[in-house]
């Protein structure tokens, strides 16, 4: 399974959207949805979330995204933030914690292997992804 997400947002904050493109066997799902006033970090989360509870069963997954904040949360910083009780190591309340939160049980499902890509680089499932959050913001 091939997933691209991505978030966007017009004014941050402001109306947001998030798309997801599921490719495997050689089938394609598109998801896509938006809020009235958010950010585009919560949106790139949003993007992955809705896209991994699409999955019905557990699989393996490579998920490709253009957010650096859902890269870095991910690989570095959620190690800490459950350590310390979802604070950061300045003991502030982490940001968007019950995203992360939310993240963090999806991909605990999963057997996934993350792949960050150039957003707006010619990348096919990035530049869908792109349209399908444009489209979420779009449809609100």
């Amino acid at each position: 399974m091939e997933i691209w997400t991505d978030g966007a947002c017009k004014g941050n904050p402001g109306p947001g959207g998030w798309g997801a493109l599921l490719v495997a066997g050689g089938r394609e799902k598109e998801l896509w949805g938006g809020e009235p006033g958010t950010t585009n970090n919560r949106m790139e989360l949003t993007a992955v979330i809705e896209a991994l509870r699409a999955l019905k069963r557990p699989c393996s997954v490579v998920l490709h995204v253009d957010s650096t904040y859902v890269m870095q949360g991910m690989s570095s910083w959620i190690v800490g933030w459950k350590r310390n009780g979802w604070r950061t190591a300045s003991k502030q309340p982490v940001k968007n914690a019950e995203l992360w939160r939310a993240l963090d049980d999806e991909v605990s499902r999963h057997e996934v292997r993350w792949v960050w890509v150039k957003g707006h680089a010619g990348d096919p499932g990035n530049e869908r992804a792109d349209q399908l959050a444009n489209r979420g913001v779009a449809e609100l």
